[in-house]
């Protein structure tokens, strides 16, 4: 595995999650730049040297260390074979106090969508929200069109809430989403049941 153990978060059999840093520059421009398509409408990711370095100040910075009192914490997939990038996932607006909660975004990058690493990925990531930040619940937002987000959300555990019309500019438009959340009391509920990921 190219981390240090103690640089991991979360492993798998397949991926494992670790922070983004600042040596990650190069190689999550050039993963950008060829999931260009993928990405398309449906997420805004940072896609220059400037908007790389905050997205690491607001996501990867000392704040994000403390679960106490991070507000956003940045996590990437990397494969365990080679370390090679294959997606992101970003819980952001954590609330604390009577709340507990926060926003999960994700994506994955080409050539390694639809492979199976970001659903593995998803359950690591969870560990991380309801164990070691302690949130209640968790809420993702998807736009309707995006069958493979929507699965992969529906895959974890997640229901659907309700729709948000016109939610979040996106490539230049306003974009209806789908609100997708999962308690922590339903995550540990399905993590006590055999056979969880059969469907």
């Amino acid at each position: 595995m190219p981390a240090t153990r103690n640089a991991i978060l979360g492993a798998g059999e397949r991926v494992y999650l670790r922070r983004p840093r600042p040596a990650d520059r190069a190689a999550f421009l050039v993963a950008v730049r060829a999931s260009r398509a993928l990405h398309a409408s449906w997420v805004r990711t940072p896609a220059s040297a400037a908007r790389y370095a905050t997205y690491l100040r607001r996501f990867a910075g000392p704040k994000s260390r403390h679960p106490a009192s991070a507000t956003h914490v940045g996590l990437l997939v990397c494969r365990i074979d080679d370390g090679a990038l294959a997606g992101v996932f970003n819980l952001s607006e954590i609330v604390r106090g009577a709340f507990w909660s926060a926003y999960l975004g994700y994506y994955a990058f080409e050539p390694y969508a639809g492979r199976g690493y970001m659903a593995e990925a998803f359950e690591l990531v969870l560990r991380v929200a309801f164990l070691t930040l302690r949130l209640h619940r968790i809420e993702v937002n998807v736009q309707p069109g995006n069958r493979q987000s929507i699965s992969l959300a529906r895959g974890a555990g997640f229901t659907r809430e309700g729709f948000s019309r016109r939610y979040v500019k996106i490539a230049g438009r306003w974009r209806d989403h789908e609100r997708w959340a999962l308690l922590a009391e339903e995550w540990r509920a399905r993590r006590r049941r055999p056979n969880r990921g059969a469907r």
